[in-house]
């Protein structure tokens, strides 16, 4: 196992060495330009582009594939044409299809993963910082998702819900779609001949054909290499002040009735800084957590629902995570600031809890600050910190991080954090991590160091499934696009995890090995093989554990 291990490390490196060589000869594309049209005139959402101002509007299309010929043009027609005004951007699709009854549209649930079904998608870079950007995408039924990338693509985050419309309608050349994105819930700098970075796309599962009016793309989210959208008129969005209260009664017999209060407030400071103000929220009608059953050792990890912690919150998301909103349960009250200043990202919170008596806990403070810092083209260092504060005690975390891209294909990842509180010692964590990516290939090498007592201080805010670890992990991916034969794509994925305790004994490993076929004639295969391996353990496992599993999935026609 010990030597297998050596010889993956081994032909990791050698990949990765020959990815780098390969991505500094990477040569720069030509970015393209779109204009929209001003408008006066109301637009009506229903999917159809039947106003007369749509006539007018500047079009774009000679859509470009991301897969399966990366660099060809698309095999079916899409033309996009954008208007604005004071409160709205518009989007309109005309989509041609030849087969407008074999169009795939299933998917009604918001922020569901649309792919699967016949979609269009608009992704704007506000800052036209070609880091971070807004993601809209629907399919023919309308069925909205949406979200923020950032770190040039390399994070995503769908708890960002927008305010905007969409509609989709079949017609007889194949469907349309309108999109019209509310201003006021974007960030953005007001003023005259104003450039956003802007890509469009269309999906055609049943093709396995993905394209986009900018390209060819290394990557759908890869904001580096988005289009201008260029000359925008805009004014501030209204709204600079928001007062939402609420009042909450409880009437039983016999007892006395209750009645709490509470508010949020929103200042927008200017449209790209704002404030947020929360007294005695009502987390009560928040969506409750789907009930999951945990076999594991391991925490699970829940998504964050409560709007008080949602705007804004992907600029904490962190391989060390060291700060977890769920940390912070029922609150008195809290702030926040969220917002963007030239080249400086920034969030800031401070709010503080209810007692816990499931935990015996005082009321606790907590408070964190984050500051990002573009740096070169697309790339970005950062800091943050975060401190509860309970009974007289602090503790935390605090760390800085990169993200540094030298190529569209090439980057590198790390972070180095340091815990405090209870423990002094054992109390540092750090990731090193270069990658190569492509539309057709994968491959990257981490290291991980986690002290021994890292976790016990940083999970009072922040979120470490474990520690007392070193943790090599590496992925390869590859994707074979075939035009001859009976296949259509053949795909390969590794993962090697593996870790040690800081003593040197082996804790785990995972492999994970996988194949998949897509046949011409609409079958498709799929093999996966895992193996898996825990040490013995004093606190979790009285003996060594394996286990071996291998998977067979056969499909007809899954793309429609």
């Amino acid at each position: 196992m010990l030597f297998y291990l050596i010889k993956m490390k081994k032909l990791c490196l050698v990949l990765m060495l020959f990815s780098i060589s390969s991505a500094f000869f990477f040569g720069q594309q030509a970015i393209k330009k779109a204009t929209a049209l001003k408008i006066t005139e109301s637009i009506g959402i229903d999917g159809i582009l039947n106003e007369s101002v749509w006539d007018k509007a500047p079009w774009i299309g000679d859509f470009i594939q991301l897969q399966p010929e990366r660099g060809k043009a698309s095999s079916l027609k899409t033309i996009v044409k954008i208007l604005y005004d004071e409160n709205y951007i518009y989007f309109g699709y005309l989509c041609y299809d030849p087969q407008p009854e074999r169009i795939a549209a299933r998917i009604t649930k918001r922020d569901a993963d649309i792919k699967e079904d016949d979609s269009v998608y608009v992704f704007i870079d506000t800052f036209h910082d070609r880091r971070s950007c807004y993601y809209f995408a629907i399919n023919l039924l309308g069925t909205q998702h949406d979200g923020r990338a950032t770190e040039n693509g390399r994070t995503t985050d769908d708890t960002w819900d927008g305010l905007w419309k969409s509609a989709g309608q079949k017609t007889d050349f194949g469907w349309s779609a309108e999109i019209a994105i509310d201003l006021s819930s974007l960030k953005y700098e007001p003023g005259e001949d104003k450039t956003w970075g802007l890509s469009v796309g269309r999906g055609v599962p049943r093709v396995l054909e993905y394209s986009f009016w900018t390209g060819p793309l290394e990557d759908a989210y890869r904001v580096s290499q988005f289009g201008d959208l260029k000359g925008l008129d805009l004014e501030k969005a209204g709204k600079k002040f928001q007062l939402i209260p609420h009042v909450i009664s409880k009437v039983e017999e016999g007892k006395h009735t209750e009645i709490e209060g509470g508010m949020d407030a929103r200042y927008a400071f200017s449209q790209t800084i704002s404030g947020n103000l929360t007294i005695n929220p009502d987390f009560a009608t928040v969506e409750a957590d789907q009930e999951q059953i945990n076999l594991t050792r391991f925490e699970l990890s829940l998504r964050e629902k409560r709007n008080f912690f949602l705007e804004g919150s992907e600029i904490y998301q962190q391989r060390i995570r060291l700060f977890y909103t769920r940390r912070i349960s029922d609150i008195y009250g809290g702030t926040k600031i969220y917002g963007k200043s030239g080249a400086y990202e920034f969030s800031g919170l401070s709010a503080q809890t209810k007692k816990d008596e499931s935990r015996r806990e005082d009321s606790a403070n907590f408070t964190v600050f984050r500051l990002k810092r573009d740096v070169m083209k697309s790339s970005s260092v950062g800091f943050l910190a975060a401190n509860k504060l309970v009974g007289g005690k602090n503790r935390g975390t605090v760390g800085i991080d990169t993200a540094l891209y030298f190529t569209n294909t090439f980057r590198f990842t790390g972070q180095f954090a340091l815990s405090y509180g209870d423990y002094n010692r054992d109390n540092i964590a750090f990731f090193l991590r270069p990658s190569y990516d492509s539309p057709t290939f994968h491959i990257h090498l981490r290291y991980t160091h986690l002290g021994r007592k890292f976790r016990d201080n940083a999970n009072h805010v922040g979120f470490i499934r474990d520690d007392n670890r070193r943790e090599l992990d590496s992925r390869i991916s590859k994707v074979f696009w075939l035009k001859k034969g009976v296949f259509e794509r053949i795909e390969y994925n590794s993962n090697y995890n593996y870790y040690w305790g800081l003593d040197g004994n082996l804790r785990s490993y995972d492999i994970f090995q996988e194949l998949s076929f897509d046949f011409k004639n609409k079958f498709s295969l799929d093999i996966e093989h895992t193996q898996e391996f825990k040490g013995q353990d004093d606190e979790f496992f009285e003996k060594d554990f394996r286990n071996h599993q291998t998977e067979f999935e056969l499909g007809y026609n899954t793309r429609e």
